[in-house]
């Protein structure tokens, strides 16, 4: 699903991000974790085609995303409020992404339904401008609009902060009953160690743009990835 070689990025000099190979097979939910400035959210924008790299490359599902537009329609991410539309009602902006996916009524109807219990009826102010709503639910109208049209690959950069702990929970559960419904494969990424490890099959820790750990998450992965942060 995602093929990484040699991908690299430096800013002012500084190299921030450098992956000699990096697999991620389709259906797999895999956490990445690191501190502030590891990368993460470097990767995740080389991933989406946000940025250049300097050198290496990145494919989805087999294509190159370098200054390509074919892999976007089986893509969906959201990585900060700038992906939101925020003058228009979360109804409106769903109405938008699904038009996107040339989705009709009955399918946006589905796919409201579908995602409800990640805002147990927080969204019932249907006027609500989306830059008017608490900044947890602004994440929650963005990561329900990057699953509009069932994407095979899902992308999402600190999905759970800002989230109360009833939206985290109900979060973690519409993840992992899209991914075993749909096969859907996903990349999250975290510094909450207990979150991600309960999301994700597999674990990346990056440090100072370099990849240190590529685990199977386990029982005792929680464990393992406290005592490295911890030292």
């Amino acid at each position: 699903m995602i093929e990484i070689k040699e991908l690299s990025k430096s800013y002012n000099g500084k190299c921030v991000l450098h992956l000699p190979l990096l697999h991620i097979r389709a259906g797999e939910t895999v956490g990445l974790v690191g501190n502030n400035g590891a990368g993460k959210t470097t990767l995740f924008r080389l991933i989406l085609d946000l940025i250049c790299p300097d050198t290496g490359m990145v494919s989805v599902n087999g294509k190159e995303v370098k200054g390509r537009e074919e892999w976007k329609s089986i893509v969906g991410a959201f990585l900060e409020e700038s992906f939101l539309i925020d003058f228009l009602t979360a109804d409106e902006y769903f109405k938008f992404v699904g038009k996107l996916h040339d989705l009709n009524n009955e399918d946006m109807q589905l796919f409201k339904e579908a995602v409800e219990p990640l805002f147990a009826g927080e969204l019932s102010q249907s006027n609500k401008l989306i830059r008017e709503y608490s900044t947890g639910n602004r994440k929650k109208i963005g990561i329900a609009a990057a699953l509009i049209g069932r994407p095979k690959l899902l992308i999402l950069d600190e999905p759970f902060t800002a989230l109360d702990p009833s939206s985290q929970i109900r979060l973690k559960k519409l993840l992992n009953e899209w991914s075993e419904l749909y096969g859907m494969t996903t990349f999250i990424s975290s510094h909450d160690l207990n979150h991600i490890t309960e999301v994700s099959k597999r674990i990346i820790v990056l440090n100072d743009g370099e990849m240190v750990r590529d685990l199977d998450t386990t029982d005792e992965t929680l464990h393992e990835l406290e005592n490295y942060f911890g030292n």
